[in-house]
């Protein structure tokens, strides 16, 4: 077969590829591919293309991956982004961080505390542990700091110019607690013009939003940029408890409120600092645990369950402080680029709910719903928070084959942990005695390197290493009366971990053809050792988990289609986790365990697609395909522990009884909150109407199943998902003022998507439709 002939064969399949999944667009594109092949014949390299009009053809996209601004095509590993309309549809009604669960291949997004704590996932590797030290193995950096405590990851998503998406190890550049990925956002900067926008909006729940920025040019060297968001939503589901007490009577209302300053300075085109100053006031109710909606036998919510209301004996609130800064410099000296990052944070957070769920007990009736074997009532507190991180880095900036980055990573964290409890049968529901405090310290330091090299014009090779010094000094105390005793008594143990990581990451860009790349990549990740101490009585202890190490490999390809209006990028990958961190489940009590599995493997599949498909439609389609197993014949946990106070109401384990009573064997497991399957397709119109541009565009994201817990239960495995949004809206005066409409999860979708298993039949469900209008001026 001929080069041209071959071109063209390849270049029909992708097309059917294309065409089948935007039908809409398929008889143009067919039509445009067959009068194609002339023009190769006459030698045209690609010969005609589908499309005419180079005003359709796609943006480049240039993202920061390599910690430098590089082509997304020419990164070697699968990486994704969301900027623009996309982020500003998925937004819509001041949604929080979680909207990115399945908007992009791979990527997983939930939490047991609603719009805090959110626990991120990527290639099916994540942490379901609900305590407020608990490290995540997927790294999260905010305008180039790395946001370690799951708490700062939660800021609300507003003035952002992109987010990036970087799957697979990231244990060279990013460093430690990254073997799973990074998520990685960056705020719009100051530029040196006049410009900004106001946004208001209303929607059901009595939802009111606000989001403005104010950029300003100070001199020819100064511009600070004043970006801020207030977002409000009433109460919508009541206390329906036939004696209230002092409990909490209306829920899921919030308030959250942040702000972003930021100055730049450029006295010359070789310096830039940019100083960043960031605060955040959320106050709120607590996701709200749900006693024995879960019908046994199954996953589907018991007949006649009422999402409007929650009948409860306990206190229900929310809210969290946080405030931060960071100071970039870059200064460039010719050939090197010097930067350096200095980073902190401090945040307050006050969590407090009514854990089983229900009102009264069976020992204290009147009870319910359902079996409530005893009341819990509680409440963490992160009373002391302090994060300061300090990065500095050079670059080579000349031209040539060899290029290099090199720099020194400081990291030091101090927390406290007050664990509390409630008495929810006496008047005003007044905190117990006995109560836990833990105190973590963490230190850490590294030097790391990385290499580019041109080979070729067709081919370019990177590698580079990271060691890595962990140092953690922590201790869990229980003040707690001994059995008999009247006395107080403290119980205190000291853990102390200091461990060492080398990292690497080798890769490669093939360039298959102008419009091609081929890349493949092997690189390693470390999450530093883990610890925690919530003790449950004086003869609890805490638990550590050792260090996990992974190992992957991904390869794929990159490319252009139709004269640029469609972009098609697709990977496969297989991973390998050594001493795989896993949170297990106390049985009876509200406590985490930390386990170290022998290992986990995963294997998959990442598709990406964007189109502009002609006549004002544009759309993308993401796939993946993750299979992940806990791979580890003697590893056992305990099940639902409501089964030994009550059968009726407790969970059915599918899984090997384990060695002792109310434990089951988890080798050959998933991974928890791992879905196999997700998928997610976007589609927009638009068009000119009058003076103006009229758009429409729907989302939709779909997720198999998946395990709550490390054991398997058909009570605790989420049913699949399907959800979708829709915005449609006009602008006018050359996009100087918008109205929009706006819906997500339209067709009101209700399922179970967390549980609580010590006690009873618990569980949590996913956001209801929401809707609304906003209105937006431009300046």
């Amino acid at each position: 077969m001929s080069k041209h002939r071959s071109g063209f064969a390849a270049r029909s399949l992708i097309a059917l590829a294309v065409a089948s999944a935007f039908p809409l667009h398929a008889a143009m594109a067919t039509e445009a591919e067959a009068s194609a092949q002339p023009a190769a014949a006459d030698g045209q390299e690609g010969g005609g293309a589908p499309f005419a009009a180079n005003k359709d053809q796609l943006e480049t996209v240039i993202v920061t991956a390599q910690r430098r601004a590089e082509n997304i095509k020419d990164v070697p590993m699968s990486i994704a982004t969301l900027k623009g309309d996309k982020l500003d549809v998925l937004t819509s009604g001041a949604a929080d961080i979680r909207f990115l669960a399945g908007r992009s291949p791979s990527v997983n997004v939930e939490s047991d505390y609603g719009r805090t704590f959110p626990r991120f996932y990527i290639r099916g590797l994540g942490n379901t542990d609900f305590d407020l030290n608990a490290s995540q193995p997927v790294g999260y950096v905010m305008d180039d700091v790395v946001q370690e405590n799951a708490m700062l990851k939660g800021f609300p998503v507003f003035d952002v110019e992109q987010v990036e998406v970087l799957r697979g190890p990231q244990g060279t550049l990013f460093g430690r607690n990254s073997p799973a990925g990074v998520i990685k956002f960056d705020s719009a900067k100051p530029v040196f013009k006049t410009e900004g926008y106001l946004q208001l909006g209303l929607g059901n729940y009595s939802a009111k939003t606000a989001e403005g920025v104010f950029n300003i040019p100070v001199s020819d060297t100064v511009a600070l940029r004043f970006s801020g968001t207030s977002q409000h939503r009433g109460d919508r589901v009541h206390n329906t408890n036939p004696n209230p007490n002092t409990a909490t009577q209306d829920f899921e209302g919030y308030a959250d409120n942040a702000f972003r300053l930021q100055a730049l300075v450029r006295p010359n085109k070789d310096f830039d600092a940019l100083f960043n100053y960031h605060e955040r006031n959320y106050h709120g109710t607590a996701t709200l645990f749900r006693a024995n909606i879960i019908q046994k036998g199954t996953n589907n919510l018991v007949p006649g369950f009422d999402y409007d209301s929650y009948p409860t004996d306990g206190v229900n609130y929310q809210r969290l402080e946080n405030k931060g800064g960071n100071i970039r410099l870059k200064y460039n000296l010719n050939d090197i680029t010097l930067h350096s990052i200095t980073g902190y944070e401090t945040l307050k957070f006050n969590s407090r709910a009514d854990v089983d769920g229900g009102y009264g007990a069976v020992f204290a009736p009147p009870s319910g719903p359902g079996y409530i074997p005893f009341p819990v009532e509680t409440a963490d507190l992160l009373p002391n928070h302090k994060q300061f991180s300090q990065e500095f880095r050079a670059e080579s900036n000349y031209s040539g084959p060899l290029q290099w980055i090199g720099g020194l990573y400081f990291f030091d964290e101090n927390i406290q942990i007050d664990s509390i409890s409630f008495n929810s049968f006496a008047p005003g529901n007044p905190q117990n005695i006995p109560y836990a405090i833990q105190y973590q310290k963490t230190k850490s330091w590294a030097a790391f390197g990385s290499l580019n090299y041109t080979v070729s014009d067709k081919l370019k090779v990177r590698g580079g290493l990271r060691y890595t010094n962990d140092k953690k000094d922590f201790t869990a105390s229980r003040v707690d009366y001994p059995t008999g005793s009247t006395t107080l008594t403290t119980a205190t143990h000291d853990l102390h971990s200091d461990s060492n990581n080398l990292s690497w990451d080798l890769s490669g860009t093939y360039e298959l053809d102008k419009n091609t790349n081929l890349f493949a990549r092997a690189a390693t990740g470390y999450r530093a050792p883990s610890m925690q101490g919530r003790l449950n009585g004086l003869g609890d202890l805490p638990s550590q988990a050792n260090a996990e190490k992974a190992l992957s490999f991904e390869a794929g390809v990159k490319q252009d289609l139709f004269d640029k209006r469609a972009r098609l990028s697709a990977s496969i990958f297989r991973y390998r986790v050594k001493d795989k961190q896993l949170t297990a489940g106390s049985g009876n009590v509200n406590m985490n365990q930390l386990i170290n599995a022998e290992k986990v493997i995963g294997q998959g599949v990442e598709l990406d697609l964007q189109a502009n498909l002609g006549y004002g439609f544009s759309g993308t389609v993401g796939y993946s395909y993750n299979d992940t197993e806990i791979k580890d014949p003697n590893l056992f946990v305990q099940y639902c522990g409501n089964v030994t106070n009550n059968a009726a109401s407790g969970c059915t384990p599918t899984n090997p009884a384990g060695p002792f009573a109310g434990t089951s064997r988890i080798n050959g497991n998933p991974l928890p909150r791992a879905p196999k399957n997700q998928f997610n397709f976007t589609l927009k119109y638009s068009t000119e109407i009058g003076n103006g541009e009229f758009y429409a565009y729907t989302d939709w994201t779909y997720r198999s199943s998946y395990n709550f817990f490390l054991y398997e239960a058909p009570e605790y495995k989420a049913k699949p998902l399907t959800e979708g949004g829709v915005r449609a809206g006009y602008k006018w005066g050359d996009g100087k003022y918008e109205v929009a409409a706006y819906g997500r999860n339209i067709t009101d979708k209700r399922v179970i998507i967390g549980a609580i298993d010590f006690d009873n039949l618990t569980g949590m469900l996913n956001e209801p439709r929401t809707y609304g209008a906003t209105f937006k001026y431009n300046f």
